[in-house]
């Protein structure tokens, strides 16, 4: 038997990661679903945040995004910050959006450094990109030259401080960051956790695994190095291909991703607001973990991570 939590519905990219779900109110469509849930803090949850404004620039860089491109490199182009820059892929009908961002991403949507947002649709599919810049985007005259952007925007709050990591190639193990890591997540296994509308008990604590480890780092790696933010690689294989293409023998495997964080702290905290990621991390069935990071190039220059979770076979 093998598994994720955080493969299908809602692709989140918070320059943080993918969740998932599916009915509540009527709204004409995702990006006013949207506005709906900064206005009611997701139905009194969170504190309240003011409407994003609609910007046509963003619609294009949203309509690049669902074409092919990569979300960093689609705002980049529009002139946009691409660390400023997150979005979500959303696969509902209009009247299920309400509640689907609700349960999935509702922290990610109610961010109050927002400001503006755009929006494309496709079928069922709408691609939502929004941005935290408090400029007007700049777009470049064709065939310009612009310098790489180094801005990046506003983190998140974290209930847990730490040094910003350097951003550069690690290698696969990084037992001192593995080793922190670990330790952040043991603290919110014991202690238990609020999962969006679940209270999750506390669950025994994780131990690390070089195997898993490096099966994490290869799939940072790769994101980094191909321009891509997908829980299933370019080859296709999904995070328990990757863990039994090593030969360790699962019998669950989960797998949370994440671009932009530059510390631990604040990924662990991001994985936590979002309830796919964060019931992963809460799963009491996972015995092992390994987390890992890579810098990202060509367009993307933030941090990819990788925490692979498995309960070994017997």
């Amino acid at each position: 038997m093998n598994g994720s939590r955080a493969w299908v519905g809602v692709v989140l990219v918070s320059m943080a990661g993918l969740a998932t779900a599916p009915v509540l109110g009527t709204t004409s469509d995702a990006l006013a679903a949207v506005q709906v849930l900064r206005q009611g803090g997701c139905g009194g949850v969170v504190p309240a945040a003011r409407p994003l404004q609609h910007e046509g620039a963003l619609d294009a860089v949203a309509q690049q995004w669902a074409e092919g491109l990569s979300l960093a490199a689609a705002a980049e182009r529009s002139g946009y910050l691409a660390l400023a820059t997150s979005g979500l892929h959303v696969s509902t009908t209009a009247e299920g959006a309400l509640e689907l961002l609700r349960r999935t991403a509702c922290h990610n949507v109610t961010g109050r450094d927002l400001r503006a947002a755009g929006i494309y649709r496709r079928g069922l599919e709408s691609w939502i990109v929004m941005t935290s810049e408090y400029r007007s985007p700049v777009v470049p005259t064709p065939g310009a030259r612009t310098a790489p952007s180094v801005a990046a925007a506003t983190p998140p709050e974290s209930s847990v401080a730490a040094a910003p990591l350097p951003v550069r190639m690690p290698t696969a193990s990084g037992p001192a960051i593995a080793a922190q890591a670990l330790q952040l997540v043991n603290d919110v296994r014991a202690h238990g956790a609020r999962c969006g509308q679940r209270t999750l008990a506390p669950a025994p604590p994780l131990l690390l695994s070089g195997t898993l480890a490096s099966v994490a780092f290869g799939h940072a790696a790769d994101m980094a190095e191909h321009d891509y933010f997908e829980h299933e690689d370019l080859t296709g294989a999904s995070p328990a291909d990757r863990v039994r293409a090593v030969g360790y023998r699962e019998k669950l495997v989960g797998e949370n991703i994440a671009y932009g964080p530059k510390t631990l702290a604040e990924v662990v905290q991001g994985w936590l607001d979002s309830p796919g990621h964060c019931e992963n991390l809460m799963d009491p069935r996972f015995a092992e973990m390994g987390i890992a990071y890579a810098a990202g190039r060509s367009g993307r220059h933030g941090l990819y991570w990788v925490q692979v979770l498995a309960e070994p076979q017997a």
